[in-house]
């Protein structure tokens, strides 16, 4: 069964910062692309940040400088280090994994960040 496990949300005050980690298991394929979303209330999922296989990553511009997306491929685990954090940073952060033409998601974290 695959499963994807995010930990390490939580309350945090402005300027703060965060690490986000994303468990995978039970993949029957390899996982290509990882990456983490983020929802508010009453709007869409946004991409936050994506890494390869092979370490290559990619960021919303809003988040360039702030947040950084890394990779264990061994442990099937990525990992999003917030820093800075902005009360506009709070949502649910979602891990994505990408097996072949099937996504996987999370059950989501929530971060809070308060001014």
């Amino acid at each position: 069964q695959v499963q994807l496990v995010e930990s390490g949300g939580g309350l945090v005050q402005s300027g703060g910062s965060l690490r986000l980690s994303c468990a995978a298991s039970g993949f029957r394929f390899s996982i290509n692309v990882m990456g983490w979303y983020r929802q508010v209330p009453g709007k869409q999922r946004e991409l936050v940040a994506s890494i390869t296989t092979g370490g290559s990553a990619n960021y919303v511009d809003s988040m360039k400088g702030r947040f950084t997306i890394s990779r264990d491929n061994a442990k099937n685990t990525v990992y999003l280090q917030m820093n800075s954090l902005k009360p506009e940073d709070t949502a649910v952060y979602y891990c994505n994994a990408q097996s072949g033409k099937v996504v996987y998601w999370g059950q989501g974290t929530p971060v809070t960040v308060s001014s």
